[in-house]
């Protein structure tokens, strides 16, 4: 297969015609490659009061726990994604009820889509990128040991409207949620 990194070929950065970004662009046959932004989509899964996580058994991260969520494949929606992912991470059937929050994370060039789901069935098992899949009571949540700040958004943010049938889908948490997280994924 040929390599789709710039870097192998006669690519030169430069602000093409018409465009107003710098790109990678093709010294021969003046050919663009974008290089945009990638789609994760993952939920909050819940059974009862419980939350369903995943102990990573891939890196990043490895080791740590998180939402059952990856990247969005060619030709599919995000709900969908978001049920595929559940079942490769977490062998876990998920019926997804409405969407929690949009997430810029631009330091990694991602928007994370993440969606309130349901469990109606306490069974699961770890996925290949899975070391354990657990249900966890809010209290006996992990909170020191989550892969990433998003995750811990999600969870708060989830809470503050898990009664609600209606609500603004979240943004980027802000304040004291945001401050928390951080101070987390630095341990």
């Amino acid at each position: 297969m040929a390599s789709t990194n710039p870097d192998d070929y006669a690519f030169e950065r430069k602000v093409p015609a018409g465009d107003n970004m710098e790109r990678h662009v093709c010294a021969d046959c003046g050919w663009i490659h974008y290089d945009n932004p990638k789609i994760v989509v993952g939920s909050i899964v819940t059974y009862e009061d419980k939350f369903l996580l995943c102990k990573r058994a891939i890196n990043p991260r490895k080791g740590f726990w998180t939402l059952p969520a990856g990247f969005l494949e060619q030709n599919e929606t995000t709900a969908d994604g978001a049920v595929r992912e559940a079942f490769e991470e977490a062998q876990a059937k998920i019926r997804i009820r409405d969407l929690l929050a949009v997430y810029s994370v631009t330091h990694i060039s991602q928007v994370q889509i993440m969606y309130r789901a349901v469990l109606d069935r306490p069974e699961f098992s770890a996925g290949p990128e899975s070391l354990e899949v657990r249900l966890f009571d809010w209290s006996e949540i992990p909170w020191n040991d989550l892969a990433f700040p998003t995750v811990y958004w999600a969870l708060h943010q989830y809470q503050d409207i898990k009664d609600r049938e209606s609500y603004t889908p979240f943004a980027n948490a802000t304040g004291d949620i945001l401050r928390k997280s951080l101070e987390i994924i630095r341990r």
